[in-house]
């Protein structure tokens, strides 16, 4: 029986524009049995529930193959490139420019589950495990993101982040942050990153 679709699935425009950067079917070894569109749509539907990767309904393929693909395309940088060739196309949708004159900046703590890895202790916001330094546009749309332990100092964090920016927004003017990352040091060093950027801090609303 075919599988029922499911809310999370690609949608047919989507996966039309996301199949050209799947990797192409392998010429040699043995043929690939499992369509690529169904590891997608496990891999959305683990991404959306918060499921475990053995959790997902069994219509969908093996839990081995679905975590195996989005790992190995995660190492690539597959996703990375997917996002940004298609968020200029978002944009352009929206009525806005290929690339943003204004980006927000924050960096909210996040509790990790006792699975080994790095973790540390936000003191400010009481949360043990890491901190997401993350840049969007005022789309909401990704721009950087650097995930250090929940330790990390926002100003800190924000040098860190703001510096995967690079050369690649050369229309980006402003930078809205919270007051974390208020401080001249903050702004000492962007005047000698980036000359050209206005660190704007947004103080807390009274009520």
């Amino acid at each position: 029986m075919p599988r029922q679709p499911d809310p999370s699935d690609l949608t047919r425009g989507q996966w039309r524009r996301l199949k050209p950067w799947l990797p192409a079917p392998k010429t040699q070894g043995r043929p690939r049995s499992v369509a690529l569109r169904e590891v997608v749509n496990a891999i959305r539907y683990v991404l959306r529930t918060g499921c475990s990767w053995r959790s997902r309904p069994h219509d969908f393929p093996c839990w081995q193959t679905v975590y195996g693909d989005f790992r190995r395309w995660r190492r690539e940088g597959l996703w990375e490139r997917i996002h940004e060739a298609l968020r200029p196309r978002v944009r352009r949708r929206a009525g806005r420019e290929a690339t943003p004159s204004a980006a927000i900046l924050d960096s909210p703590s996040v509790k990790t589950t006792e699975v080994a890895g790095p973790r540390g202790y936000d003191a400010g916001k009481r949360v043990k495990g890491r901190k997401r330094h993350i840049v969007v546009d005022t789309l909401g749309l990704l721009l950087a993101v650097v995930v250090p332990t929940a330790d990390l100092q926002d100003r800190d964090g924000a040098r860190r982040v703001l510096a995967r920016l690079g050369d690649r927004f050369p229309r980006l003017q402003v930078v809205w942050a919270d007051g974390g990352c208020q401080g001249p040091k903050l702004g000492e060093w962007l005047a000698r990153q980036a000359p050209a950027w206005v660190l704007d801090i947004v103080p807390r609303p009274p009520r």
